[in-house]
């Protein structure tokens, strides 16, 4: 037994208990077989049965390895590909059949058993990248969520594969100017509908897309290509179903006891976050994508239900919880330091992504859910009435420097009747696209890292199902095919502008140029490097403003880099515009340039500050200004 690992785990501080628990390959005695161990603090007796013995209702008998709850077994003969399930004298009496809490594969749903693997993969050549990367705070990171069952069908098939579907992903991807890939949870989970957010294996990749190393080419694929991969993770809640973590050995094992605490809105049982061992649980998961699978990010899930009683601020914080969630990203950041942790709260609870060491949750990012809601809020109201809304824009800069906050558009914006990104704005269908065009600019050009779900940058006007792929035919259309090389551009642009992502967390790089030009729908700021600034001119009127001042702190010409009217992204406009700056106030600052804005269009403007030249005099360099 690693009884370094076993004072670890109870402790509540294990990163690596499955190297412990669940079923192992080993040799002992001279002979090859499977060491099984598991926790059951409070079962009678647990034997386990298997495709190696038939499913015997006489499975091999374990035994308790200590007094506070682990059994442990060593079977000759078990070999990769065995099935197997504990069957488990709970503490009632019942006798059940459970999946291993750790199991590191498992059937194909329907079916439940776990499948004993080796994760040994001989063919990871991705140790440049692991060396190379980090947590992205001052480099490009743009992120596209994928639903791996429904992102694109292979014909004839239900699932697509791991290794088969990476080629075309990555190109995908790579075309499309992304930085990440972020995976929804490939952990096992029973319920296709839950997109694997109600999970059950917690150390198993699932079954629907092949094999533990089919994931693993997946992913050293991505890293050989550049591409960074981010792994939904799910620390709050987990199924209720019996062959799973539910009552395990009879007893609230990894839920609360108390029915109140345990029962989620979901449907599922909270995790006890209190309990020491299920920190050692879920720290462990947590860590194995990161060891075994070389993911680069874990993006948690629900983290406002780990902050508050069922994530409600007046049931009050959860303080156990708040702890666990403390210990676990400060252990993950020490082991590895150069992966990000990225949380999804929709609370307003402060210092999320503030050090642990300086009282905060650790986290590296999290996502801007405000900023997501009042924008789509404004756009989908009439025009005439934005007015009125105008501060749902400009209001996110407001608390923006309190976190590292990430702009997304997720999954969860475009399912259950909420509408797709384009079919939320208002107007008419050629409007739409316009809008969208203008508000994807806004995107791009708004501090913090960036996040869209499959399907919105194919302007998707069909919610999402997860038993369909993508409405890829929509690219047959020209408006459509359009706007996918507009956000194929403004990833490009992103990638190569430095204003855009370096100290973007710093105030000095962004500054309103007009933040109250409410009665004309127009929004105007800078975003600022060292030696260039860029000028961003949003209008969400539909009245085309021509020459249109605004306020600019230097002299010289502002080049138009991008108009979201162009007519190669589905617009009128064939000529990209220069404007020179004059010596006039506006905008309380000391020059100006006069802009042609179209109608529900936006344009971005670079200007280079002019290094000064350079002249000898006497054998002596000497600046001259200009």
């Amino acid at each position: 037994m690693k009884h370094k690992i076993i004072d670890q785990y109870y402790k509540g501080n294990a990163l690596n208990a499955y190297e412990l628990f669940g079923a192992h390959l080993c040799e002992e005695r001279g002979k090859k077989g499977v060491r099984f161990n598991v926790f059951a603090p409070h079962a009678q007796s647990i034997q386990v049965i298997g495709s190696f013995n038939d499913w015997s209702c006489q499975g091999y008998m374990m035994k308790r390895a200590d007094e506070k709850g682990i059994w442990t077994l060593f079977i000759p003969g078990v070999k990769e590909g065995d099935m197997y399930k504990y069957r488990i004298t709970q503490a009632t009496g019942r006798v059940v059949d459970k999946m291993d809490p750790y199991a590191f594969y498992s059937e194909l749903r329907p079916n439940t058993a776990s499948i004993v693997v080796n994760l040994e993969y001989k063919k990871w050549s991705d140790e440049k990248w692991i060396s190379q990367r980090d947590k992205n705070f001052d480099k490009p990171l743009n992120i596209y969520e994928v639903h791996l069952g429904s992102w694109k069908k292979e014909e004839g098939q239900e699932w697509v594969n791991y290794k088969t579907i990476a080629k075309e992903l990555i190109a995908y991807v790579k075309k499309q100017n992304f930085t990440h890939i972020e995976l929804m949870p490939l952990n096992e989970y029973p319920f296709d509908g839950s997109w694997g957010y109600q999970c059950s294996g917690y150390f198993s990749a699932t079954s629907r897309y092949g094999s533990c190393q089919d994931l693993m080419y997946l992913i050293n694929a991505c890293h050989k290509a550049g591409i960074g991969v981010i792994m939904d993770y799910v620390p709050v809640h987990f199924v209720k179903d019996d062959f799973s973590l539910s009552y395990f050995d009879g007893t609230p094992l990894y839920e609360y006891e108390k029915p109140q605490d345990a029962d989620s809105q979901w449907g599922t049982a909270n995790f006890n976050l209190w309990k020491e061992e299920v920190r050692s649980f879920l720290m462990s998961a947590a860590a194995f994508w990161i060891d075994k699978y070389h993911v680069d990010g874990l993006r948690m899930d629900a983290i406002s239900n780990i902050i508050h009683w069922h994530g409600n601020k007046d049931l009050g914080e959860n303080e156990g919880a708040l702890y666990f969630i403390k210990r676990m990203n400060y252990n993950l950041h020490t082991k590895f330091p150069n992966v990000m942790l990225i949380a999804e709260d929709s609370s307003d609870f402060a210092d999320v992504t503030k050090p642990t060491i300086d009282g905060g949750l650790g986290f590296d990012y999290k996502w801007d859910l405000g900023w997501m809601n009042d924008t789509l809020k404004y756009l989908e109201k009439d025009p005439i009435y934005r007015k009125w809304h105008h501060h749902d824009i400009t209001f996110s800069m407001a608390y923006f420097y309190s976190e590292r906050f990430m702009v997304e558009f997720s999954h969860d914006e475009v399912v259950h009747g909420k509408k797709t990104i384009i079919d939320k704005i208002f107007g008419s269908y050629e409007q739409k696209f316009s809008q969208l065009r203008t508000l994807y600019l806004y995107m791009f050009t708004h501090p913090g890292k960036k996040l869209n779900f499959m399907g919105n940058e194919l302007a998707h006007f069909r919610e999402w199902d997860e038993t369909k792929q993508c409405d890829w035919d929509l690219l047959t259309y020209p408006i459509h095919d359009a706007f996918h090389k507009y956000f194929a551009k403004l990833g490009d642009i992103y990638k190569k502008t430095q204003a855009l992502y370096c100290k973007e967390y710093d105030w000095n790089r962004f500054e309103w140029i007009d933040a109250d030009n409410e009665d004309e729908n127009l929004f105007s700021y800078m975003r600022k490097s060292d030696d260039r600034t860029y000028i961003i001119i949003l209008n969400f009127s539909p009245n085309m403003y021509k020459a249109h001042p605004f306020g600019v702190y230097d002299n010289g010409t502002y080049k138009e880099i991008l108009n979201t009217e162009q007519d190669i992204y589905g617009g009128t406009i064939s000529e990209l515009q220069k404007v020179k700056a004059v010596k006039q106030e506006c905008n309380n600052k000391p020059y100006t340039i006069a802009v042609d804005v179209p109608a529900f269009g936006g344009v971005l403007l670079e200007y280079k500050k002019r290094k000064p030249s350079v002249k000898k005099k006497d054998g002596k360099k000497e600046l001259v200004k200009k």
